[in-house]
């Protein structure tokens, strides 16, 4: 179901509490400042604990370890524990993390398209001071 031009936006009460609703659900699984990084590190194919606390810039053991039981409890991600010869922890994406595929692929091309119109808006900004500089 697509959300709609804001011109079709009149919904009734009744849906638009159901989209309130629906997106709150959404944002309490997959929102916060890393879920989704830990997802897309797990697709690029860090599997280990460290690998991953590498490979998320800013993440700290005890977030990280937070952030992987939440995503496990939700059905998108596997962890497999190996005991021979030496324990080993990985973690793996289950089928169900590829139902997000669809929104990293909008939010990553929406990050791209608002980083651009910013950096375009900051150019006329960098133009004057450095007029003003002379």
């Amino acid at each position: 179901m697509k959300f709609g031009t804001r011109q079709e936006r009149n919904h009734s009460s009744a849906e638009c509490t159901s989209k309130l609703g629906a997106m709150g659900d959404a944002l309490y699984v997959i929102g916060g400042k890393w879920k989704l990084r830990v997802i897309i590190a797990l697709t690029e194919g860090n599997k280990r604990f460290n690998d991953l606390q590498r490979a998320i810039s800013g993440i700290s053991a005890r977030v990280l370890s937070n952030e992987l039981k939440e995503l496990e409890i939700n059905g998108f991600l596997k962890r497999n524990v190996y005991t021979e010869p030496n324990v080993v922890i990985e973690y793996e994406l289950t089928e169900y993390s590829q139902t997000l595929d669809p929104v990293l692929a909008e939010l990553i091309a929406w990050g791209e398209m608002h980083r651009a119109k910013i950096r375009e808006e900051d150019k006329p900004q960098e133009k004057l001071t450095a007029l003003e500089a002379v």
